[in-house]
């Protein structure tokens, strides 16, 4: 078996503030928060705000993004697209610039491991439409900033945001949603119609409904699956009995990344204990996030090279 750390792969679903290292929060201010399993969406919405609370400086955000460019290297990322809250970071430290251009600054900085970075900025369904105003006039100033989306509890209904959603794909921006997680089918059919989503983070539920299933499919819509993270938030009872599979089994675009919730080598190791994926499968899952990312074509090629060198 070839050495999953090596394989070159693209990460497309990983919150930058759930990869911050143990270490890195303490320095920041105290001891950090116990990992999951949670006992539901909001303890662990929670945890992780106490984590970008810790976020307070430039160095603070420069510091998170060079030094998650150096973790996802080491786990064989070669490209990633990583989300970050950048209006509510700006709007809670009166500056709305500064965190993400401290956090440009940190991934083009990360560039020296060998991994190439975009970002994904989001917003909490819960928040204001002001500020998701906010997010995508963020999002028009900076190259490196590749889309916009929503995400959070998916119990609110994205009808309060269209409009924005609208602008943002009249701006050439690519729209990313997390749906059909916690909830169901008819929440991926509001982010594809609604949201205008080129990828659905989690998209799980997509099998509650077999003519959804044939819509993604036919229209190859990329699933960002999260296995562990699923399990850890109790959406799904274990890895053994998580939809990975029969999502795979159905023709669908499945890419596997880890909502920062574990490694992202770790992760295609469960797939190859878990669920038995020899290695021409998992470079399978290897290319399919390559080819679902907003990277350029040039890129694309190199990577899918690289992929095929993994397999020689």
């Amino acid at each position: 078996m070839r050495d999953i750390a090596q394989l070159p792969k693209a990460h497309l679903h990983v919150h930058l503030e759930a990869t911050v290292r143990p270490e890195t929060v303490r320095e920041l201010g105290g001891p950090p928060e116990p990992e999951g399993p949670f006992a539901s969406f909001r303890e662990f919405a929670d945890q992780r705000a106490r984590v970008r609370e810790r976020l307070r400086t430039a160095e603070h955000f420069r510091r998170v993004a060079l030094e998650f460019c150096e973790d996802e290297a080491a786990q064989g990322t070669r490209y990633a697209e990583v989300t970050f809250t950048a209006a509510s970071h700006g709007e809670r430290l009166g500056a709305l610039e500064m965190p993400l251009e401290a956090v440009l600054d940190g991934l083009a900085e990360g560039a020296k491991y060998g991994i190439e970075c975009r970002v994904l900025l989001d917003h909490s369904r819960r928040r204001s439409t002001e500020r998701l105003w906010r997010t995508l006039k963020l999002a028009t100033r900076y190259e490196a900033v590749a889309g916009i989306g929503l995400a959070g509890d998916e119990s609110h209904p994205m009808a309060p945001f269209a409009e924005v959603l609208d602008a943002a794909r009249d701006t050439g921006l690519h729209l990313v949603h997390h749906a059909g997680e916690a909830a169901g089918a008819a929440s991926i059919r509001e982010a594809l119609t609604l949201g205008h989503a080129e990828r659905l983070g989690h998209g799980i539920r997509v099998l509650d409904d077999d003519t959804l299933v044939d819509e993604v499919r036919e229209r190859r819509i990329p699933l960002e699956v999260c296995p562990t993270s699923n399990v850890l938030l109790g959406f799904v009872p274990s890895l053994r009995e998580h939809p990975l599979p029969r999502l795979h089994a159905a023709g669908l675009v499945v890419t596997v990344n880890t909502d920062g919730e574990t490694a992202l080598a770790a992760e295609y190791t469960r797939l190859r204990e878990v669920f038995g994926y020899d290695d021409a499968e998992l470079a399978g899952f290897a290319r399919a996030s390559i080819d679902a990312s907003f990277a350029d074509e040039a890129v694309k090629a190199r990577l899918r090279a690289e992929v095929d060198r993994w397999l020689d």
